[in-house]
């Protein structure tokens, strides 16, 4: 069996690609006022939540059970919108060695509209451990939790 493996979802979304990926490289403090799933965060180590040096501490729901685990940024590319988080610590080091999240965010047509890539790359800590398909489902909510709040904020702003 494999330990490794590589999730991809990918969600159009009607937030422009700058002002999405905008929330998670400058305002991740924001995103439990967005997602209902993600009940708690806070600064573990440091005092910028988006240096690569900060550790972050996560308190969210998936497949209907409150989860923790701790973040750390891995990687910023500003330039094509992407970011990259380890994620370790808690219920994370329970089941995998190593958890890696990145989020692109991409222009999709000239109405504004984007979509929104999430991928996972993980290796579990043994062949008993099941893939993380329930954060699949978590990051889909999760975006559309988020979109819907900066869409709503954004026809606000028109009116």
């Amino acid at each position: 069996m494999v330990l490794s493996g590589k999730l991809i979802t990918e969600l159009g979304i009607k937030t422009p690609a700058e002002r999405f990926y905008k929330l998670f490289a400058e305002e991740l403090h924001e995103v439990q006022v967005h997602c209902e799933r993600v009940h708690h965060t806070k600064l573990h180590e440091g005092e910028d939540w988006h240096h690569t040096d900060t550790v972050k501490h996560w308190t969210y729901v998936i497949d209907g059970e409150v989860h923790t685990s701790y973040d750390s940024v891995e990687e910023v590319d500003e330039e094509n919108k992407k970011n990259s988080w380890k994620l370790f610590g808690g219920d994370i080091g329970k089941h995998y060695k190593v958890f890696k999240l990145t989020l692109q965010v991409t222009d999709k047509a000239d109405d504004g509209t984007a979509v929104a890539k999430w991928t996972i790359e993980y290796e579990k800590i043994n062949e008993d451990i099941d893939p993380p398909n329930g954060w699949m489902d978590y990051l889909n909510q999760c975006t559309r939790d988020v979109d819907a709040h900066l869409s709503k904020a954004r026809a606000a702003r028109k009116d």
